[in-house]
């Protein structure tokens, strides 16, 4: 069956209300094994008369509703009169409420557990900071304090080290971290973290104040260049990394000193295509990995790593994949072919995989190959069968089918082997009511499910019977079997930040009757600290992270007491990854192997291989590189995955970013797509300092001043992507021919930036009038697009320009385009944002160079600060928070990718107080 057949009318469709908004999405799913049967999925969605989004609800759960009234809609909505979301309602991740105050700022919010936290601002005119953070619930008013703020002031001891205006005191669930320093662009220079141990917290306490006194301060300095690129980083534990850039401000080579030890080379060359991306890296243990990629879409198709001729211990093809796409960017196989072809009782087990997918982009079939000597799935071992390189190694080909329900859950693994032993078939029960599943031999009822979650939809039971405890923000408190006298036995607990980022990992293991090992984990900047058992402490180590321009993670392992027989201390390991991100061939500083693994498309280790057993419990970091705990669980930053049934142990903290499930990995497309920190996928990421060339797609739109975006604009047009574009005539007839020939017009807009749409929708030469379709398709190639755009402001009175008073003024005042057009503009551009990120959920570029460099201008509103673009800039601002904002806008500077924390966590914004105004509807509605 051919990818033509599978495709064959199933187009997505929206289906838009008269104000622009989609109110109905339709998909059409088509298995490959069932070519004649075509499943149509409609997801429905509902506005309230401003045009907020009320209540969605998909396929599944509205089939389900029509024989059971009870089924609620996947997520409902109410919006507050200032245009704010007051009230959450989800079927999996249930209810929450948000209270803003006068200056649209949050003050409270109450979660599913009744969880009440409320945020208390300093009461300065000008400059309004957050303070403090307090916690409680609804049916106790007794609140403890789990966050404190210290803010720099007007005074000379801030001064100096350019503290005024930022944060220089932290104190939060995690414990206090402190910066002493800050260089002129606003980057940290020095700062200190000491670690609070416990589930209790409460800054109130002058005890808890006392206690954290006495911690040890753990401090990390930065040293940048003038344009705020890292030079050096010193980590807590004196271990320093030293970078080095070419003219374009890319990493070209990199360096480590361990403490008290010599300066290694980690990168030594690294060189770049015209399109920024990597050709040839040389790696400091003298390993070579090239690229190659294909010239139309720069997709990667072969990356090659070996020890080249001359290299002391000989040369080796170390890793060689090949990757095959479908038209659309799927993976559907890779190729290692510095692997052997095997034979195995008349089996050829070739070392490659092939994937299969619905017309959804799905993946229903997997093929590759396994170790033969794997008795339980291999998916649910929290550790996998090791095997030594010099051992004879058995392998054997494996099929694995992929089955999923309407509403895009999982619900069935079946995975063949010509070893019986290997074979087995995993069902999945999901919930009657919501999408939260288990795996049908932990209970077979879809209508008890959900006694398994708590409130926010967080598992409670994992699949070997360990319960998980949640603390009152939803983050994973502890998986045990036992605590007794406040001791842990047999399991895990776990300490986050305010941010919601895991600080500390303690595991408790009985290794005989009344003898319990102890092995505490700290996570602190570019280093993880290890300790196992406190009186004493048998063993202690440190995994220094080197995450320096090499496509390599590269750490080392350094011990301070206890150091393993047969590892050699401060010893690199460089751990190379395939296109999603998983480790699978890891290397020492010599280039020797240590370590190789394959793995299944939704993880668990089809294949592991060593040179060192021991060394090989040294490798944390497996499966789409994500630390692997001892429950089996992967930690991506904000959730827990289960590689055992696909799915997330909790519900999505972004809300429905990623679609109305909330428990899907990565659209059910593990192979292509890639989850950088647990909230919403990508394709194989989008790490900082790609550049805009790279990423940008039709479809996309560019914002920025204008000097830095005719930078942008022109690197664009020579990777393909022109403005203008000639009109062609037809070449088979020859009247139109000769009538193209003599039109004015010879070209069409190809839409890059707003100015593309709003030009071709309203003039401000005739203000009070939109374009008709017929002349929006005579200036633009996707004339659809703006005229949707067109319907969204028509429909929504703050954007509507043309029934503005700055509208009837340029009538009668033409001359004055310059006066009355910019409010008129701005509300254009601001109204493109929300039509790009909120309704066609597609990706913005904003390009940050000038405009970036000077937050308080922009929030003064004078200046440059009266812009257009400064006022594009406080409106993302002011939506930052909003998942499809988070996922679907980028920045950049100097034509390459940086972090939203670059722009939104400088500290002037901490002055911008946005004005709580209501449009006239909102006004009429208040009065009744």
């Amino acid at each position: 069956m051919s990818n033509q057949q599978l495709h064959t009318r199933t187009p997505t469709v929206v289906v838009l209300d008269n104000r622009g908004s989609t109110i109905r999405e339709i998909n059409y799913c088509r298995h490959p094994d069932a070519i004649n049967q075509t499943d149509e999925r409609i997801t429905r969605h509902q506005y309230h008369a401003r045009g907020y989004l009320q209540q969605s609800i998909d396929a599944r759960l509205h089939e389900i509703q029509q024989s059971d009234a009870t089924i609620q809609s996947n997520i409902q909505q109410t919006i507050s009169l200032g245009g704010a979301l007051s009230l959450s309602q989800g079927v999996d991740n249930g209810n929450s409420f948000n209270l803003h105050d006068i200056e649209g700022t949050i003050s409270q919010q109450i979660n599913a557990k009744e969880t009440v936290t409320t945020y208390k601002y300093s009461d300065q005119r000008f400059a309004r900071y957050l303070e403090q953070v307090e916690e409680g619930t609804l049916i106790n008013s007794d609140t403890v304090v789990i966050q404190k703020l210290m803010w720099g002031v007007n005074d000379e001891k801030y001064i100096a080290n350019n503290q005024i205006g930022k944060c220089i005191e932290h104190l939060d669930t995690a414990g206090r971290k402190t910066v002493d320093s800050f260089s002129l662009l606003g980057a940290v220079l020095s700062e200190a973290q000491q670690l609070h141990y416990g589930s209790y917290i409460n800054w109130d306490s002058n005890n808890e104040i006392n206690r954290i006194e006495e911690k040890e301060k753990r401090t990390t300095q930065y040293i940048y260049d003038a344009t705020g690129m890292v030079l050096i980083e010193t980590d807590c534990e004196g271990h320093q990394r030293r970078i080095h850039y070419d003219i374009a401000g890319f990493i070209k080579q990199s360096w480590l000193t361990l403490k008290g030890q010599s300066e290694q080379t980690i990168l030594r060359s690294l060189s770049y295509s015209a399109a920024g991306k990597k050709l040839r890296e040389a790696q400091g243990n003298g390993l070579v990995t090239t690229y190659e990629y294909e010239p139309e879409t720069q997709r990667l198709l072969h990356v090659k790593t070996q020890r080249p001729q001359g290299h002391a211990l000989g040369a080796k093809l170390m890793q060689d994949l090949r990757y095959e796409y479908d038209p659309v960017g799927n993976i559907v196989c890779v190729k290692n072919d510095a692997e052997a072809t095997r034979y195995w009782r008349n089996q050829k087990i070739v070392p490659e995989n092939r994937y299969v997918y619905d017309s959804l982009y799905q993946l229903v079939s997997a093929t590759g190959r396994e170790s033969a000597n794997q008795q339980t799935p291999a998916s649910m071992q929290s550790q996998p069968v090791t095997t030594l390189v010099k051992d004879v190694q058995s392998y054997t080909n494996y099929t694995r089918l992929y089955t999923y329900d309407r509403g895009g859950n999982l619900t069935q693994i079946r995975h063949n082997s010509p070893t019986a032993q290997q074979s087995f078939t995993q069902d999945i029960i999901v919930s009657s009511k919501t999408n939260r599943a288990l795996l049908k031999s932990q209970y077979s009822d879809p209508h008890q499910v959900d006694n398994y979650f708590d409130e926010s939809g967080n598992l409670t039971k994992l699949l070997n019977g360990e319960n998980v405890i949640w603390d009152s923000r939803n983050h994973l408190k502890a998986t045990n079997d036992v605590i007794e006298g406040g001791y842990l036995y047999e399991g895990e607990t776990y300490q986050y930040n305010s941010a919601g980022q895991r600080i500390t990992k303690l595991r408790g293991r009985k290794i005989s009757y009344g003898n319990l090992e102890k092995v505490t984990t700290h996570y602190l900047p570019n280093i993880e600290i290890w300790e196992v058992n406190e009186d004493p402490v048998t063993e202690k180590y440190a995994v220094v992270q080197i995450n320096a321009g090499t496509s390599a993670k590269v750490r080392a392992l350094c011990w301070e007491i206890g150091t393993p027989k047969g590892i050699e201390n401060n010893a690199l390991r460089y751990s190379y990854d395939d296109g999603v991100g998983n480790s699978g061939l890891e290397t020492d500083g010599q280039g020797q192997l240590v370590s190789y693994e394959e793995y299944y498309p939704y993880g668990g280790t089809a294949i592991w291989s060593s040179e060192n057993a021991v060394e090989a419990n040294y490798k944390t970091i497996r499966y789409s590189g994500k630390e692997k705990d001892s429950t089996g669980l992967y930690y991506y930053g904000y959730r827990y995955y289960q590689p055992w049934i696909g799915r997330w142990l909790s519900a999505d903290p972004a809300g429905t970013v990623d679609g109305l499930n909330l428990y899907r990995m990565v659209r059910n497309n593990p192979v292509t797509l890639h989850d950088p920190d647990g909230r919403a996928p990508t394709i194989n990421s989008i790490p900082n300092d790609t550049p805009l060339t790279e990423i940008f797609q039709w479809g996309d739109i560019l914002y920025g001043l204008d000097e830095p975006r005719e930078e942008s604009l022109s690197a664009l047009s020579s990777s393909g992507f022109k403005r203008k574009e000639a009109i062609k005539p037809s070449t088979n007839n020859i009247f139109k021919f000769i009538r193209q020939y003599f039109r004015k017009v010879k070209e069409k807009t190809n839409i890059i930036i707003q100015n593309d749409i709003t030009n071709a929708v309203w003039d401000v030469s005739k203000p009070k009038e939109y374009s008709d379709n017929k002349t929006i398709k005579k200036q633009l190639n996707d004339s659809e697009r703006a005229i949707q755009f067109r319907q969204f402001i028509s429909s929504h009175e703050k954007y509507n320009v043309i029934d503005q008073d700055e509208a009837t003024k340029l009538m009668s005042e033409p001359w004055k385009a310059m006066q009355f057009g910019v409010p008129l503009w701005k509300k254009t551009s601001k109204a493109g944002l929300e039509f790009q990120l909120l309704v066609r959920k597609k990706t913005l570029h904003f390009i940050t160079d000038l405009i970036g460099d000077d937050i308080g201008v922009v929030i003064s509103k004078e200046g440059h600060g009266a812009s257009i673009t400064s006022s594009e800039l406080r409106w993302l601002y002011r939506h930052r928070d909003l998942p499809e904002v988070r996922s679907n806008l980028i920045f950049y500077r100097g034509g390459k990718k940086i972090s939203h924390e670059e722009i939104f966590g400088k500290s002037e914004w901490s002055n911008y107080h946005p004005k709580n105004q209501y449009n006239k509807m909102e006004k009429k509605l208040s009065l009744h």
